[in-house]
């Protein structure tokens, strides 16, 4: 991933952290722990089961982009609201980027191909699941009924076939990223969700 589609991954997730600050009426130091956690957790815990340092405690805007996306919930979090489905398109794109690059990253330094794909979905979402401990909330990833995880579980194996084909480099991240990206896209405009057990509704 270039640094730039990284940054701007981070940043669409560091603002629906921030926003989960705001619904939870939390100070700006709240709102910004959570932008940060959201933003780069996933990525922090690819890294620290791969063994390498986090990329988010190397680079300084690891850190200032996510102060940047709690500053503009802060101030504008009604107009940022109101933006939201164009920022799940976003969040949509982050996702499909997150799992290609954290599924490469872990094949890159050896793993194998189901537990490369794990991680690459702990990237995409692991984030998220910290967003939800830290404010009181259910992890969504424990029930994905809007379809998160699972098109970060297909991006991922994708990217881990391709992989192991041979098919790397940008070719390969893009057309995991897309997959990903599409069935989220369709998965929020059809209301697609993951089945409940038997006689559950």
């Amino acid at each position: 991933m270039t640094p730039v589609l990284d940054l701007a991954g981070i940043f669409v997730f560091a603002l629906s952290g921030a926003l989960q600050g705001v619904h939870k009426k939390l100070d700006v130091i709240g709102m910004a722990v959570l932008a940060f956690f959201t933003s780069v957790g996933g990525g922090v815990i690819r890294d620290l089961f791969i063994g390498v340092q986090p990329a988010a405690f190397r680079d300084a805007g690891y850190l200032l982009v996510p102060v940047a996306a709690t500053v503009i919930a802060f101030f504008w979090h009604p107009q940022v609201e109101r933006a939201m489905p164009g920022v799940l398109v976003f969040d949509a794109a982050g996702l499909g980027l997150f799992c290609a690059v954290g599924t490469t990253k872990a094949m890159y330094f050896g793993l194998a191909p189901v537990h490369a794909v794990f991680l690459g979905v702990c990237t995409a979402v692991g984030g998220g699941v910290i967003r939800d401990i830290l404010s009181g909330e259910m992890p969504t990833l424990l029930y994905d009924r809007q379809l998160y995880a699972v098109p970060a579980m297909l991006g991922s194996t994708a990217m881990a076939v391709l992989y192991t084909l041979g098919v790397r480099g940008f070719v390969a991240t893009l057309s995991s990223a897309v997959l990903a990206f599409a069935f989220r896209i369709l998965a929020m405009r059809y209301g697609w969700r993951a089945p409940l057990a038997r006689g559950m509704n």
